[in-house]
């Protein structure tokens, strides 16, 4: 049997995301003293809102 589908017609297919992706570290100082870092990705629709993240 023949490949139906190439990779082209794969690469085709797939659509490009609108999203950007960020990164946040947040540093939380814990009763002990120590800091422990607390992070996790968010997907913003515009770059200029990544102040307004909390």
């Amino acid at each position: 049997m023949a490949k139906t589908q190439t990779f082209g017609d794969k690469a085709r297919g797939k659509k490009k995301e609108s999203h950007t992706s960020v990164k946040i570290i947040k540093a939380v100082k814990s009763d002990k003293g120590s800091v422990k870092f607390n992070e996790k990705f968010v997907k913003l629709d515009d770059i200029a809102k990544v102040t307004d993240i909390k």
